[in-house]
């Protein structure tokens, strides 16, 4: 199949574990010289494939090159943050992977046979997409491919295998094996999203550092037909499965992922045999409500966690991004959230300098950005980790005593960690923010996530505010008439570096402006009064804040921001 031939085949869809693409040769394969490419992206998994879009979409071309002709296969990566969510709106197939996926927020902690608590990560309403929704990799990576199939600036290669990359002036030469032989490109910037065993990473002798942990889980997918809800369930110690933990999950297809601990000195090649797994999802079931489930197994695979990171995401001209930069434990679905947002918080910047409207420092702060953000999730994957496989009698029995104090005394749930779940990372001291001059904020600080609320536009109908972001950097304001004339104004004559859309909202209707703040929750989430600015990222997070009353800190903001100043 070739890559922009994908059609939808029955009403199930494509089966896209079964795809296989065709080895396509390259115009530019066989050249006398190298063809000069402005961005080349190694590896067409999510992370990949959602850089390529959103370059794509931002009028920047792009080569898409994997060693692979087949998507994943099994549902590995299954957990996907609102956050993420967000971003795959954009890159224009959000609505497909939430359609698909089960959505949830509840999560329950069993000590025992007892449940201790729940919890909910999305308590509050007002947010178009839920905390998370399942949904096995393959989809997601079948879907972004799709969309990426629509668009004529990715040049998707596969069967393209990568064996060398050599930095010259000004530009990357990458060596490229095909079933037809090797051929060259020059690449302005290269983008190694291959993955944990990144060949990008060692062809140029770097490595992933950190720590390995002595265990080992059993990842077990089966098929069964249950009415149980969409939630997060996690066993410390249960009865079937004594001095271990278990965690459960819901996804599509009537798919149930189960997460076994099985300890260091398990065999993997023994565990992920059908014949030893069956008996552990019989005695499972038979401590549930779900004892007469009837159920197949459909895929396995036996991991170690480990917590490691490159020392740097940048070299040069070659940047790394998801499991190639980083890796962290499956618990808290931190892996490839972590990674679409490190395509984010990238691509929006390689355009900028690509179309030189910004200095090539732009892109240092993505390395200082997502190594911090990698770094706080590091941290927590391994406290989770740590609370989780406890590796003496003492740590065993602090997390119990906390276990059974959590039943009754909410203080003690805070110190519960069966995973703390994928958040958004708060880029507090990046170099890209304007510092807040007075204001005492709680949430919206330069540098956090932007956040959604149910709003109105002029002809009534209902949206969503981070729908209506503009696509580069947006000045959102709390307006009582007129503000939007006034500030666009402002920006044209003070000739800023664009463009920015100015998006006005109205904390009643009947007002001259962009949108009505339908719930009042603009006001609330953002902290704004009236005349109060929020200036938004193209990666939607908050760079500078202060008053329309005096507008001209806003020049020097934006330049901050593309690192211009």
């Amino acid at each position: 199949m070739r890559f922009a031939e994908m059609p939808e085949v029955g009403p199930a869809g494509l089966d896209y574990q079964a795809l296989e693409f065709d080895f396509e040769r390259a115009p530019d394969q066989g050249a006398a010289t190298p063809a000069r490419k402005p961005v080349v992206v190694v590896g067409a998994g999510p992370v990949g494939l959602s850089l390529a879009i959103d370059l794509a979409q931002r009028e920047v071309p792009v080569v898409l090159l994997d060693n692979d002709f087949r998507l994943s296969t099994g549902s590995r990566a299954i957990c996907f943050s609102k956050r993420t969510l967000e971003i795959f709106d954009r890159l224009g197939c959000g609505d497909r992977m939430v359609k698909k996926g089960v959505s949830w927020k509840l999560g329950r902690v069993f000590f025992g046979e007892e449940q201790i608590y729940q919890f909910d990560l999305l308590p509050e309403d007002g947010h178009e997409r839920p905390a998370f929704i399942n949904l096995q990799q393959y989809y997601v990576e079948g879907y972004l491919a799709e969309r990426a199939a629509q668009l004529p600036l990715i040049d998707v290669r596969w069967h393209n295998r990568v064996f060398n990359v050599e930095q010259k002036e000004g530009h990357v030469l990458v060596t490229i094996d095909t079933p037809e032989g090797p051929y060259q490109l020059a690449a302005d910037y290269l983008v190694a999203c291959d993955g944990s065993r990144s060949a990008v990473r060692q062809l140029i002798g770097q490595e992933s550092k950190g720590r390995v942990f002595r265990d080992r889980f059993l990842i077990a997918d089966v098929k069964m037909k249950l009415e149980q809800p969409a939630e997060r369930w996690f066993w410390f110690d249960p009865p079937f499965h004594r001095n271990q933990s278990v965690l459960l999950h819901m996804q599509p297809d009537g798919v149930w992922r189960i997460d076994f601990q099985l300890g260091w000195d398990a065999d993997p090649d023994e565990e992920k045999k059908p014949e030893n797994i069956i008996p552990r999802v019989k005695q499972m079931l038979a401590h549930t409500s779900m004892k007469d489930a009837e159920f197949e197994l459909e895929w396995a695979s036996v991991y170690t966690f480990a917590c490691l990171r490159m020392d740097k995401f940048r070299h040069g001209r070659i940047f790394f991004a998801g499991d190639s930069a980083h890796g962290v434990s499956p618990f808290g679905a931190r892996g490839a959230n972590s990674g679409v947002q490190d395509a984010e918080n990238l691509a929006w910047k390689l355009a900028a300098v690509v179309q030189a409207r910004a200095p090539d420092t732009l892109l240092d702060s993505y390395a200082v950005e997502r190594e911090y953000a990698a770094d706080e999730n590091i941290l927590n994957s391994t406290r989770a980790t740590d609370f989780i496989t406890p590796k003496s009698e003492v740590s065993r029995l602090f997390r119990d005593a906390v276990l059974n104090l959590a039943k009754r005394h909410p203080f003690a749930r805070t110190l519960v960690n069966s995973g703390r779940l994928s958040v958004p990372a708060t880029l507090r001291e990046s170099s890209l923010n304007t510092p807040v001059l007075g204001g005492d904020f709680q949430r919206m600080v330069p540098g956090a996530p932007a956040t959604d609320a149910p709003v109105r536009l002029p002809d009534g109908t209902s949206s969503w505010l981070l729908r209506q972001l503009g696509a580069d950097f947006t000045a959102l304001v709390l307006a009582d008439g007129g503000e939007s004339k006034q500030l666009a104004g402002f920006f044209d004559a003070a000739g800023t570096t664009g463009p920015v859309k100015v998006l006005t909202v109205a904390n009643a209707p009947g007002i001259d402006a962009d949108l009505v703040d339908a719930a009042g929750l603009v006001a609330k989430r953002y902290e704004m009064k009236l005349g109060s600015v929020v200036l938004l990222r193209p990666d939607q997070h908050v760079c500078a804040r202060g008053e329309l009353a005096d507008p001209s800190w806003l020049p020097a903001a934006l330049q901050r921001a593309l690192a211009a100043h």
